[in-house]
């Protein structure tokens, strides 16, 4: 299981606010470096940059909200802010900042601030609405709050995204200025432009010496890749049904998720739900992990919780695999993007594969409203990015993948 949760006292992260380092680390191309070295990333093409600049010359409190499929995604925002030339705020998870202090002084210069997933965060909201009230950065935020590498299948969105946007709207409609809130869709497309066979046959290899399997060569690249995908769910089946069960994989994920969450989400929340994967995980962690973080529990009861942990962040893992995202034809992108998932998943790290280029598309402002949302109704704030989201990536995926 990845460092996600961190188990001491959470302390806000304010972002450095001054102008000049942000420029100096732009105009070094120390983020291009990084990029190509470590995330595979070769080249960028950026599309709509005038519909925020437009934007931002009205005066305009700006949210930019991108789909969220690889962890680049944040440093690719920088060539949209070179681009634009206009440093940029972001909202990043706090278990970031605990890394390292280098990592840490890196994300506060370039203008990060922490939110903590696992609880009611409100120095973090206040600084977004803060940002998006006094525009002189834009806002970045990632509604889709995890990464699942689907670059072409748009997550669900969490609704905190237009609660930041209308408390904003609300503050500048109250002072009385000329500027709005406006939000822009942020399409982000990775694009894969090498040797595929090249750059995942030795992985492939590796994952499944791993199952102490005899490497099938001869076998198609999607054929060992499904194969290795369904091992991994059988296995997960053995461990926790006791065998690997019957159904279509999209029925036995579902299966296996819900008798992970269930018993859990009975104990720690008082009934079981019927949402989509990340709100289920977040409600269940805003309950399990704020005393976990005190260091006052007795260490059965904190071995406990740490499983309980272990249980939700294999659940997420199994909801990774959309049941159809391989489903012929597919495409390079979508094998390379598998092939990741299922490294990280059993290595809890995933290889270099390269090179990437990534497509950055600004979609025309929403503008943001005052008036609340209507009662036990999809947010249309939140309907509207959705749809917009999703139909850029559906074009961008048709425009740019090489069909395997």
């Amino acid at each position: 299981m990845q460092d996600i949760i961190i188990e001491k006292p959470y302390q806000f992260v304010p972002p450095h606010r001054g102008n000049f380092l942000p420029w100096l680390i732009l105009k070094l191309g120390i983020v291009p470096w990084y990029l190509r070295k470590v995330e595979g990333v070769c080249s960028h093409q950026l599309h709509g940059v005038d519909h925020l600049r437009e934007s931002m010359r009205q005066g305009h409190g700006v949210l930019l909200a991108p789909n969220h499929c690889r962890y680049a995604d944040p440093l690719v925002m920088a060539f949209l802010a070179a681009e634009a030339k206009v440093p940029m705020f972001a909202m990043a998870s706090w278990h970031l900042f605990e890394q390292n202090r280098l990592q840490r002084w890196a994300l506060r210069i370039v203008g990060a601030f922490s939110v903590y997933r696992e609880g009611l965060d409100r120095m973090s909201l206040d600084t977004a609405v803060d940002i998006l009230s006094n525009p002189e950065r834009p806002l970045v935020v990632f509604p889709e709050g995890t990464v699942f590498r689907t670059n072409d299948q748009l997550q669900p969105l969490l609704d905190g995204v237009a609660f930041m946007a209308r408390t904003a709207a609300k503050r500048r409609a109250k002072d009385g200025g000329t500027g709005k809130v406006v939000i822009h869709p942020v399409a982000i497309k990775y694009v894969f432009h090498g040797d595929l066979d090249k750059a995942i046959d030795a992985t492939l290899d590796a994952l499944e010496k791993r199952l102490a399997w005899t490497q099938l060569k001869e076998s198609s690249t999607l054929h060992r890749i499904n194969r290795i995908t369904l091992a991994m769910l059988s296995l997960k089946e053995i461990e926790y049904l006791g065998a690997a069960q019957q159904g279509t994989i999209e029925e036995r994920q579902q299966r296996l998720i819900d008798h992970l969450l269930c018993p859990l989400e009975k104990e720690w929340l008082g009934k079981t739900t019927v949402d989509t994967i990340v709100p289920r995980i977040k409600a269940l962690r805003m309950k399990i992990v704020p005393e976990l973080t005190t260091g006052e529990l007795d260490e059965r009861e904190r071995e406990r919780r740490w499983s309980h942990l272990s249980r939700i962040y294999l659940s997420q893992q199994i909801a990774s695999y959309p049941p159809k995202y391989l489903n012929s034809p597919t495409t390079d992108t979508r094998i390379l993007e598998t092939v990741e998932r299922l490294e990280e998943d059993l290595t809890d790290r995933a290889g270099i594969h390269g090179p990437l280029e990534v497509i950055i598309e600004v979609d025309e402002a929403i503008e943001v409203p005052t008036e609340r949302s209507p009662r036990g109704e999809e947010d249309p704030l939140m309907k509207r990015l959705r749809e917009r989201l999703t139909c850029m990536l559906d074009r961008l995926a048709k425009e740019a993948n090489t069909v395997h």
